[in-house]
């Protein structure tokens, strides 16, 4: 089948912030996003239910509980990635506490269904007070209060870029115990061991994201974000298997067009990639717009013979 997959977004958290701009683009069949790297260059990307499957990031779905219910009745394909990774304020500032983001991850899942909503414990931090000790309890705590509403974990270790990277060391620097350290296979190793244990112990199926280093023996096998085998198995469809050269080498992800933009996301995880300043995200998402075409700004589309595909 000929779908556009459309990622909501990795740049962003559309069901947290932006979802009536969204639904907006959702009546109106379509929306602009323009080239992060060149705003002038901007493409009209169809939302239209029979030629679209949505995926969804996000933290804080409460938002969008009632889109989603809209979205069902409109015809649309969609299934979210959820991140529940419960870290201190001082790596995640405004995330919403545990349990009011699992009341939110149980209602989607009710709403759509567990096979719909893919746990994220992503990424990784190490550090004095993100130890092992703090994964293994706080990993098994999540699960357990995920039972029965999921049926799958993605995990990630984290691999800083240069942004989150000065933003991290800042924070090393001013709590010493937050003080971030590579990782370290051999020392490492029973700790991934123990996390697909207690994956297994819920029934939950645990993959890697992205992930440079063979997980495989621990029993983390690599995942895909943008899976074709989830939407094969969840909606019966059989889309391209093409991988998305737009991500990094190690993304198993298929190809799908990103709708979000960066400098937008208001919770200010110090970890972010998608984010160099959280005072511009702050800026843009006060002078969003609902009614733009553009998430963020006012965007003209190209001519027709230009738009990206």
């Amino acid at each position: 089948m000929n779908l556009r997959i459309i990622s909501a977004s990795r740049r962003t958290d559309i069901p947290a912030f932006y979802g009536q701009w969204f639904m907006r683009r959702v009546h109106a069949g379509w929306c602009s996003v323009p080239n992060p790297f060149n705003s002038k260059q901007v493409s009209r990307v169809e939302l239209s239910p029979d030629r679209t499957l949505l995926v969804f990031w996000t933290r804080w779905a409460a938002p969008f509980l009632k889109a989603v219910a809209e979205l069902k009745e409109r015809g649309y394909r969609f299934y979210f990635q959820y991140t529940l990774v419960n870290y201190p304020a001082a790596i995640e500032p405004k995330s919403p506490p545990l349990d009011r983001a699992v009341v939110a991850f149980r209602r989607l899942a009710e709403a759509i269904g567990p096979e719909r909503v893919v746990w994220r414990y992503d990424p990784i931090l190490l550090s004095g007070a993100t130890d092992h000790a703090f994964h293994l309890e706080n990993f098994a705590r999540i699960a357990k209060a995920l039972d029965g509403a999921t049926r799958g974990v993605v995990i990630s270790i984290l691999d800083p870029y240069a942004k989150a990277a000065r933003r991290l060391d800042r924070l090393g620097a001013e709590q010493p115990e937050f003080k971030y350290r590579a990782y370290d296979a051999e020392r490492e190793g029973p700790l991934m061991q123990q996390l697909a244990r207690i994956a297994l112990a819920h029934s939950l199926r645990i993959q890697s994201c992205a992930e440079t280093i063979d997980l495989t023996a621990a029993g983390i096998a690599p995942g895909k974000c943008v899976d074709d085998q989830l939407i094969r198995e969840v909606f019966g469809i059989d889309v391209s298997h093409t991988k998305d050269k737009g991500q990094r080498q190690a993304c198993g992800c298929i190809a799908s067009r990103d709708i979000g933009m960066y400098d937008s996301c208001l919770f200010g995880c110090t970890y972010c990639y998608a984010t160099c300043s959280f005072k511009a995200a702050g800026a843009n998402h006060a002078a969003r717009d609902p009614e733009s075409a553009s998430m963020i700004g006012q965007h003209r589309v190209v001519p027709e013979s230009r738009l990206g595909r």
